[in-house]
């Protein structure tokens, strides 16, 4: 039997999973510990049960998801709107150097991807799904690139993305709290603490206050930066080169942020615009769950473990010995490296809750609850987005 959900009732069906995820959460505390995203919990179940019925021939489903791709540029666009060049010159060397690290990061996972994935005997796409794209990506990037991988013939590229985006989580998690705690106690960096300035935190938390009548012209402005990034992507294809769909709309959005910041002729609405991304995230994630065809990751299930298994090895090394080195060596490098370990292999609020582990424990590090949240939040996926796809052209 063949079941087809029209555009309609797959967004239905992607917000009951995200409010069953949502109960699950508040129900079981292993989800909320690890934060592990509403629409996935409950994607994922959908995803286990649709699995069940194509195996045994009960049904096949199959879903319009025209909107996850509308959803997706959203949620994109309001990515764009996050990369204030401003903000990155007032952070200081230390935002610089950091921001450094993190796309040497970045790159260093596609290159362990890819090579690993040539010494396994897999197409280098195929490692493409457990590099960046799922690990400093997560899930909303993985839901995003998915399909442009499986434009390239790499069958059930979406699915590895997003079974890989959800072993980071976890393993994110798991190791950042405790690789910081070694290295405070085993180097006694406690008496490294310094009290810094935490204005521009206070500063940057302004900008971010919310006000009900103004969800309409963050609406706008959304539609704006997508309607310009469709001349921006235009212009990108010719080229030669593949760009996902909403690479136009970031530049735009990025463009738009920097004029307004610089000349003060129009007000971005970020805390308005952060939380509309982030419904438009949720509903993008509920869908990509959904569709998922989990029975894909049959015949590549060892090499994945593999694939995995290198970059949870390359966090930590990469974080433990070279990140919190360059960084200072002291106690604010150790939280760095604890929240380093939640983003690079999860989302920030993975980061946060490592740091906020650390911390209440020892003492805050208003240096690492700085970068963290700026990198994470504003640089990370916009650089990231660039880098995949200098690889996948590369490839």
């Amino acid at each position: 039997m063949k079941i087809h959900l029209d555009m309609y009732q797959t967004l239905a069906l992607a917000v009951l999973v995200l409010l069953l995820g949502s109960f699950l959460k508040k129900k079981i505390n292993f989800l909320e510990r690890f934060c592990i995203p509403s629409p996935v919990i409950g994607g994922l179940l959908f995803a286990i049960m649709t699995c069940i019925c194509y195996s045994t021939h009960i049904a096949e489903f199959s879903f319009d998801d025209t909107l996850r791709e509308v959803c997706m540029v959203f949620f994109f666009t309001s990515v764009g709107f996050q990369a204030n060049l401003k903000v990155l010159k007032s952070g200081g060397k230390s935002l610089i150097v950091f921001l450094a690290l993190v796309i040497f990061l970045i790159m260093l996972q596609n290159l362990t991807a890819v090579g690993l994935s040539k010494l396994l005997g897999l197409d280098p796409l195929i490692g493409m799904c457990t590099g960046s794209i799922p690990m400093v990506g997560g899930h909303g990037t993985a839901g995003a690139f998915g399909p442009v991988l499986e434009d390239f013939n790499i069958a059930g590229a979406t699915t590895i993305c997003t079974a890989a985006a959800t072993f980071g989580l976890i393993f994110g998690s798991l190791i950042g709290g405790p690789l910081g705690k070694r290295l405070i106690e085993k180097k006694k960096l406690l008496s490294t603490i310094s009290h810094e300035d935490d204005s521009l935190l206070v500063e940057d938390e302004k900008k971010h206050e919310r006000h009900t009548n103004m969800y309409a012209a963050a609406v706008f402005q959304l539609i704006l930066a997508i309607g310009l990034g469709t001349i921006f992507s235009m212009f990108l294809t010719k080229t030669g080169l593949t760009f996902p769909i909403y690479i136009g709309a970031m530049l735009a959005a990025a463009l738009m942020r920097n004029i307004s910041e610089y000349s003060g002729i129009a007000t971005i609405h970020m805390g308005e615009i952060n939380d509309l991304g982030g419904i438009c995230l949720s509903l993008f994630l509920g869908m990509a769950m959904i569709t998922l065809k989990l029975w894909e990751l049959a015949s590549l299930a060892l090499p994945l473990v593999i694939l995995l298994a290198a970059q949870v090895i390359l966090i930590c090394i990469f974080t433990y010995f070279i990140e919190f080195n360059i960084m200072g060596h002291d106690y604010d490098a150790a939280v760095l490296v604890s929240g380093t370990c939640g983003f690079g292999m999860g989302a920030t609020p993975n980061a946060m809750a490592n740091m906020q582990a650390v911390c209440d424990k020892y003492e805050p590090s208003v240096k690492a609850y700085l970068l963290i949240p700026l990198i994470g939040s504003l640089f990370a996926d916009f650089i990231n987005s660039l880098v995949i796809t200098f690889f996948i052209n590369l490839i």
